[in-house]
């Protein structure tokens, strides 16, 4: 029952998240107005995140892990009744048709290859159902590429996806969400199982970085328009990666807490000023006809980059705890996998960064500076950098 529970709340939370976001890029023009939307957007995100840990941790605490999901049941009738009186009706014209293809093959492939890297941090590498499955999620993935090729109405479009704006975009995206939400997994394992904190502590310590992440939406639109999103992203991703590897240094001493707080704190900043980064760079200078698209993608870039963050980074910690096991205390082992999967985060995060760094800042040399704009003005048609202040 659990879950099939959570398969439900995954299901809802693919169908709103889109349907949100869309809204927010239909609301606003581009500019300054759907900046400031999206970093509101950012903020409310990890304002959600706060809550979330502190009230979780309470109720966990003083009453049980049980009302942390019947919680959700008033919030959503207040949401349901409320929705139909502040949202505006209406939808796109015509018939839309759903690829069903599309759907079945990228969903079967993301649950093969997470469940064959889960088994093999688990059970080992030399299992034929871990390389099976491996090979069954990429033969899947590669269909669901060629069937958006080919689709008329595809579930992501891959002509889209080719430009390079919209692709580097999605691809930092894609590292903001996996790599931040398997460091959220991995402080939390940190806090409980090595030093002892009970839930609801470890969920007031991420009040910390929930505020600082607030703040950062907040900002992150002003900044944004003096340096570009390409530069924002770059810069987001850079300090959510070099925040990570300072959290690799942590010990069993709970002293070390104020590390966590610390650093924490930095890598949840830059990490909403990337999510705000990605996706302004995603979807600025499209055509209208091209928003559902480039809002699609967006969508599932992030759908996915949180299934697979978290199975992919654990793996690393399962897999080094275990080997260590039989050489160090249970909380010691457990300390070392936790670092040795930090500093592989942080590492592929500083990658990424680099990547899109080398793949869209050296195209700003040949952009012209643009006159600031008024708000709800869009940007010059060639440039995918935002207004400059």
């Amino acid at each position: 029952m659990l879950l099939g529970a959570r398969v439900g709340q995954g299901l809802a939370a693919a169908m709103t998240t889109p349907a949100a976001l869309a809204l927010l890029l239909t609301s606003f023009p581009a500019g300054r107005l759907r900046q400031r939307a999206l970093g509101m957007n950012g903020a409310l995100i990890s304002a959600g995140f706060t809550t979330g840990a502190l009230a979780g941790g309470l109720l966990t605490d003083f009453l049980t892990w049980r009302w942390a999901f019947l919680v959700n049941v008033p919030v959503a009738a207040v949401i349901l009744l409320a929705a139909p009186r502040l949202l505006p009706s209406g939808g796109a014209p015509g018939t839309v048709r759903l690829d069903v293809p599309g759907a079945l093959t990228v969903t079967g492939g993301l649950l093969a290859f997470v469940y064959g890297i889960a088994t093999g941090g688990n059970d080992g590498w030399g299992e034929p159902v871990v390389w099976g499955c491996l090979a069954l999620g990429v033969v899947l993935l590669a269909l669901f590429w060629r069937i958006e090729t080919a689709s008329a109405h595809p579930l992501a479009s891959v002509a889209i996806l080719r430009r390079r704006a919209v692709g580097w975009g999605n691809a930092g995206g894609f590292a903001v969400f996996a790599l931040e939400s398997s460091v959220v997994f991995l402080l939390t394992l940190y806090l409980q199982q090595v030093l002892g904190f009970s839930a609801m502590t470890a969920g007031l310590v991420f009040g910390l970085p929930g505020a600082a992440a607030f703040v950062s939406g907040l900002v992150a639109p002003r900044l944004m328009s003096r340096r570009g999103s390409a530069v924002s992203l770059v810069v987001g991703l850079a300090v959510q990666g070099l925040s990570n590897a300072a959290l690799a240094f942590v010990g069993s001493d709970r002293s070390w807490v104020y590390l966590v707080l610390a650093a924490s704190a930095i890598g949840f900043f830059g990490h909403v000023h990337g999510i705000v980064a990605y996706l302004v760079t995603a979807t600025a200078d499209l055509p209208d006809h091209e928003q559902g698209l480039a809002t699609a993608l967006t969508t599932m870039t992030q759908q996915v980059a949180l299934t697979v963050g978290i199975p992919i980074i654990s793996t690393v910690a399962t897999a080094r705890t275990s080997a260590l096991v039989d050489q160090l205390s249970a909380v010691q082992s457990t300390l070392a996998g936790i670092r040795l999967a930090l500093l592989v985060d942080a590492a592929v995060t500083l990658v990424v960064a680099a990547a899109i760094a080398a793949a869209l800042l050296p195209g700003r040399r040949s952009a012209p500076a643009l006159p600031r704009a008024r708000d709800g003005a869009a940007p010059g048609p060639r440039s995918h950098a935002p207004e400059r202040g």
